[in-house]
């Protein structure tokens, strides 16, 4: 599992098309958005090469001007599973 948080600067003029735009990429939830064009984006993902690919995209999104990762989490949850012998 990967969870990651970013900070989006997008052209004012194209707010509304990014914004359909990342509403469409599955597993990210926008939780601010300004008129200014700043945006907070949370990506969730099953693996680490998944996420890096979907920060490619983000760059690649109508409008936007910068991405900008501020946090993430990766977690390894077959390590989680393993018996652990004493």
């Amino acid at each position: 599992m990967n969870i990651s948080s970013a900070i989006l600067h997008i052209a004012p003029a194209r707010l509304e098309e990014a914004r359909q735009a990342l509403l469409g990429m599955p597993g990210l939830d926008i939780h601010a958005l300004t008129p200014e064009g700043k945006a907070v984006v949370i990506l969730e993902d099953d693996d680490s090469e998944a996420a890096a690919d979907r920060y490619v995209a983000l760059h690649g999104i109508p409008g936007v001007a910068s991405v900008a990762m501020v946090y993430q989490y990766s977690d390894d949850e077959s390590a989680d599973n393993e018996e652990v012998e004493a």
